[in-house]
């Protein structure tokens, strides 16, 4: 029973699922809206995921051509590569991890000011994973390690929506989402950044294309063009002879198949967002009026690719050249090389850049998604010791907020052993219950209006919003 549940937890189609046909029993919804209402988010995210892996299958090899066409050797981050070391060693660790993490998430929106459920089951899965390998090495074990690790993750699956609802808010038109992903402090970084360094109207969201250029009104043909040039740039340089080991194809057939089979998975990503959201935010409406008063659905990063999609091509394409400066920056100072993960940077850089493009622009967007890419250089070298002391130092984590709880719960424990773990719980069980008894203080994502989110540029005097 206990497995079962834990594999309904891990799938966020079922979880959305879950979440929609709870909400419409408690909106009192006729059968058939019960049955479609529950379905729709399903089969989108579905949807979602089937997109994704195409977009991974593509990036995976395009990784690999890189770094034999450079001659680059090093660590990649890769989130599913750790994931599926640790569980050989800390399975039911982390599934009990993930099934308490889940229990706290609900009542801390039940009982706290921070009202947001998260439905990215994978992320939370990975969050649970790295709560179970960086604990134990503090010497917990047994009910401490699950209910500190599940404590955490649970905590944080709340309150790391919250920290930047102020941003997301703009970024989805107040379409009454969060983000629910572990890259949040990278996003809301890039979001701080664009505000104060560009100008939200002059943004990709709003660009107007002539009519001489009208086919890359398309996003999926803009896609489909910028990437079919990157693969035939990076195989060129590989060369024949070793992408022979990659394909039978001719390399300028396989560049331009394998770019727009790209473009096709992320135009299945943006189809599975339009069912995931028609359905789930009405459905989640009745979660918020009679179970949990006023939560909010935290849902995958990709869900916010249809806000301004041209950034997520502007944002990957930013973030990936921040990651290779920053491994050349990594090589000079001779600390790990952390090559470039495509994965990361197109998921990361694109939401990084969507948020830096709604808060500041197009400046906001290439340079905010161009900084998080030098996080995600920077970050997982810092990270590599802890987790070396582990037996994982052949990979490491790539989202921002997964590097980050890794780096302090590590540096915790090497400062102050298990009782520095506890201390850590006790000041994040403060920060939770606190802003509960202060009437005038509301948790801090949601500390100003709407409006007073929208940057302040120079050109505010012209807004005809």
């Amino acid at each position: 029973m206990l497995e079962f549940v834990k594999d309904i937890l891990s799938q966020p189609a079922f979880l959305m699922g879950l979440i929609a046909f709870v909400g419409l029993v408690c909106l009192r919804s006729p059968a058939n809206k019960l049955l479609t209402g529950t379905i729709k988010p399903i089969l989108g995210y579905l949807m979602l995921g089937a997109g994704a892996n195409v977009i991974v299958s593509q990036l995976t090899p395009l990784g690999q051509i890189i770094e034999a066409g450079f001659h680059i050797k090093g660590v990649v981050p890769n989130n599913e590569a750790i994931v599926s070391i640790a569980q050989k060693v800390l399975g039911v660790e982390t599934m009990s991890i993930l099934l308490v993490g889940f229990v706290f998430n609900l009542l801390i929106a039940k009982f706290t000011k921070y009202k947001y459920i998260f439905l990215t089951g994978h992320h939370t899965f990975f969050m649970a994973c790295l709560m179970s390998a960086v604990l134990q090495a503090s010497g917990l074990k047994g009910v401490e390690l699950v209910v500190l690790g599940g404590f955490f993750m649970g905590a944080w699956s709340a309150i790391s929506p919250a920290i930047g609802q102020r941003y997301t808010k703009v970024v989805s038109d107040d379409d009454g989402i969060a983000m629910g992903h572990f890259g949040s402090l990278q996003y809301y970084l890039a979001a701080f950044i664009g505000k104060r360094i560009g100008n939200r109207h002059n943004s990709f969201a709003n660009v107007q294309i002539s009519d001489k250029l009208g086919f890359l009104r398309d996003t999926t043909i803009t896609t489909g063009v910028v990437m079919v040039f990157i693969f035939l740039f990076v195989c060129i340089v590989a060369g024949s002879d070793y992408m022979q080991t990659i394909t039978d194809q001719n390399l300028v057939v396989y560049a331009i198949l394998a770019g727009l089979t790209f473009a096709v998975g992320v135009a299945i990503v943006y189809n599975g967002v339009k069912l995931i959201l028609s359905d789930l935010v009405p459905a989640f409406q009745g979660i918020s009026e009679k179970l949990i008063p006023d939560s909010i659905p935290a849902v995958d990063c990709a869900v916010f690719f249809t806000y301004s999609q041209t950034a997520v091509v502007v944002g990957f394409i930013s973030s990936f050249a921040g990651g290779l400066i920053g491994m050349g920056i990594l090589g000079i100072f001779s600390l790990p090389l952390i090559i470039p993960g495509m994965v990361p940077h197109f998921f990361c850089g694109a939401t990084a850049g969507i948020y830096g493009d709604k808060l500041g622009g197009k400046v906001g967007c290439i340079v905010g998604a161009f900084i998080g890419g030098l996080l995600l250089a920077f970050l997982p070298a810092f990270l590599l010791p802890a987790l070396g002391t582990l037996g994982f130092e052949a990979t490491t984590f790539s989202d921002v907020d997964f590097i980050v709880w890794g780096i302090t719960l590590s540096a915790v424990i090497d400062w102050f052993g298990s009782y520095g773990v506890y201390g850590l719980a006790v000041l994040i069980l403060i920060a939770l219950i606190v802003p509960s008894f202060i009437k005038s203080v509301k948790v801090v994502g949601d500390t100003l209006p709407y409006e007073e989110c929208l940057p302040k540029d120079k050109e505010k005097a012209q807004d005809k919003d």
